[in-house]
């Protein structure tokens, strides 16, 4: 019996072994469904940080994207050819451009029925082919080394970018791809070339292909952080932003009191500077060279050091800009511009309260005029011999009015009392010397 007993023990255990074994490790799901920027680029590395530190077994890259930025591409590219996890690109709709490198840096891609992968020429900014042999060489390279790395066709890899790339695919796929095309393989075509390994509706059929079914699929999305910060860096919002950073600082020194300005200068730059934190880009050390430079503008208004304080500070401030963000290029570019606008704005608007500025504080705005009751040395002299009566007593200075005008003066040092008529006797730059008399 209990033989009987231990042998169904032990029989009872087998199983729940087994399952543990099924279980395994965890598969992390991670998409990549927006376009392939900087962003993008932090979160993956992100996700994948998290997957490596769960120990995961597997990586599938849910990716529906229209492509991006090569330079972000081709490190998110590298990123995960090199990372230990196995990774299966599943291609759930479009993997244009961009789209297309990332997914040939996978141990296997996978497509959903009617997804399409390829059209990976590099374009501009508005969408127009960038015909430059040497970009377009360095692209096709980079496709072409992608598509090595699991035994794909580099000349297709290259179709997919070079417009001049001629291939005869009547016998594979029933077409050819012409001169002046850019190759877009369909899933059906992409099985037929070697370009996807199997064909799956849902991230649940790609692990069953994958013999991970029973493992728990665990799926990392964007936070709301680094969906704030995926458009705080866009270069258009980064411009912006330093555009309102500027105007806004530079306002409030020269036109104090408002506060608004300062307000929205201060929360310009630490959005921009939240931004790239949160991407990746930006450490402390920028952001302390950025509140350097400005504390140095600031004491360049008030204690002049011939510009030296000025140069130290805007380049201070500058490099704190530039090396917070992903590429100094564009940093540059967008600071140069964010300095432009932000002398029209800040001109403008001083225009519009120069009465209120700091500048005032420098410059003598009292007019020396008699209708402020100032008068000048050439009045003074044309008073000598008139008369006039005193204001106050004459102890030897005081007033008397002469016509309508009051004046100060002083007597030879005699005492001359109140309401008593007085001569002028001498009248030197500044000094009025009167003498009582009885005319």
């Amino acid at each position: 019996m209990l033989m009987v007993a231990a042998a169904g023990l032990i029989g009872g255990f087998v199983p729940a072994a087994e399952a543990a074994d099924d279980a395994g490790p965890a598969v992390y799901v991670i998409p990549v469904k927006q376009t392939v920027e900087s962003g993008l680029e932090s979160f993956l590395k992100r996700a994948y940080k998290e997957a490596e530190e769960a120990k995961a077994e597997h990586v599938i890259l849910v990716i529906n994207t229209l492509g991006g930025k090569v330079v972000n591409a081709e490190s998110i590219g590298h990123f995960i050819r090199e990372n230990p996890i196995p990774t299966t690109a599943f291609v759930e709709g479009k993997a244009v451009s961009a789209g297309t490198y990332i997914a040939l840096n996978a141990d296997n891609i996978v497509m959903q029925p009617g997804s399409t992968i390829g059209a990976a020429a590099v374009v501009d900014g508005s969408g127009t082919l960038i015909d430059n042999p040497k970009t377009i060489s360095f692209w096709v390279s980079e496709m072409s080394e992608a598509a090595a790395l699991n035994g794909r066709d580099r000349n297709i890899a290259a179709a997919m970018v070079d417009s001049n790339v001629v291939l005869n695919l009547q016998e594979e796929i029933g077409r050819n791809k012409q001169q002046g095309e850019i190759l877009t393989l369909s899933a059906n075509d992409a099985m037929k070339l070697g370009y996807s390994e199997h064909t799956a509706s849902t991230v649940d059929d790609v692990a069953s292909w994958l013999g991970l079914e029973s493992r728990a699929k665990i799926e990392v999305k964007p936070s709301l952080a680094e969906n704030v910060a995926r458009f705080l860096v866009d270069p258009v919002v980064m411009t912006i932003l330093l555009i309102l950073g500027i105007a806004g600082v530079v306002i409030e020194m020269l036109v104090p009191g408002f506060g608004v300005p300062g307000v929205v200068g201060l929360l310009s730059f630490g959005l921009y500077f939240f931004g790239h934190y949160i991407a990746g880009f930006a450490g402390m050390e920028s952001v302390v060279l950025f509140i350097i430079g400005v504390a140095l503008l600031i004491i360049e208004v008030f204690v002049p050091s011939f510009g030296i304080l000025g140069i130290l500070g805007g380049s201070a401030l500058i490099t704190g800009v530039v090396i917070a963000a992903s590429d100094p290029m564009t940093a540059l570019i967008s600071f140069a511009v964010a300095i432009v606008a932000a002398i029209v704005i800040i001109a403008i608007f001083v225009r519009m309260n120069k009465s209120r500025g700091i500048w005032n504080k420098f410059i003598l705005r009292d007019k020396l005029t008699t209708e402020e009751g100032y008068l000048s040395a050439d009045v003074k002299v044309s008073l000598l011999g008139k008369v006039g009566v005193t204001v106050t007593p004459l102890r030897p200075s005081g007033t008397v009015l002469i016509g309508d005008e009051r004046i100060d003066v002083v007597t030879a040092g005699e005492f001359v009392n109140a309401n008593r008529k007085v001569k002028v006797v001498k009248a030197e730059g500044t000094w009025i010397v009167v003498k009582e008399t009885l005319e």
